[in-house]
């Protein structure tokens, strides 16, 4: 099983930048579909953005479509969450995830499809 450690977080003012990294240990990282949740206090966790093993095809919630942008390097067994013009709304802590066995990149949206999971790591936005 992959081992997910996020970093990155931080506090930020709205329209700012962070980028989230999540490292991963295990033979698996470079055939599993990887994505990103949050989790805002008295919220469920909610899906991100996911992408596939090549990190040829990436998905979007609406609400970060256009300012987020998922990446990933199979080298380096990292997968990256680049957050642009960040809003008050998306404070939350975020968590690296990673599918099940034969999950897809686009059924990487539901909790009950994710394999492993990060530890989290917390972003604030000041407005």
């Amino acid at each position: 099983q992959l081992q997910l450690t996020e970093s990155g977080g931080g506090l930020v003012q709205t329209g700012d930048s962070l980028r989230l990294s999540c490292a991963a240990s295990g033979r698996t990282f470079g055939s599993s579909a990887m994505g990103w949740f949050r989790q805002a206090p008295g919220k469920e966790r909610e899906w991100v953005a996911s992408i596939d093993w090549m990190g040829r095809n990436a998905l979007y919630t609406e609400a970060v479509q256009g300012r987020f942008t998922v990446s990933r390097d199979n080298v380096k067994n990292v997968v990256y969450l680049q957050m642009n013009n960040l809003k008050p709304e998306d404070a939350a802590t975020y968590f690296c995830a990673a599918g099940n066995r034969h999950t897809a990149y686009f059924q990487l949206n539901k909790v009950s499809n994710v394999g492993a999971w990060g530890q989290g790591t917390q972003v604030t936005v000041s407005s």
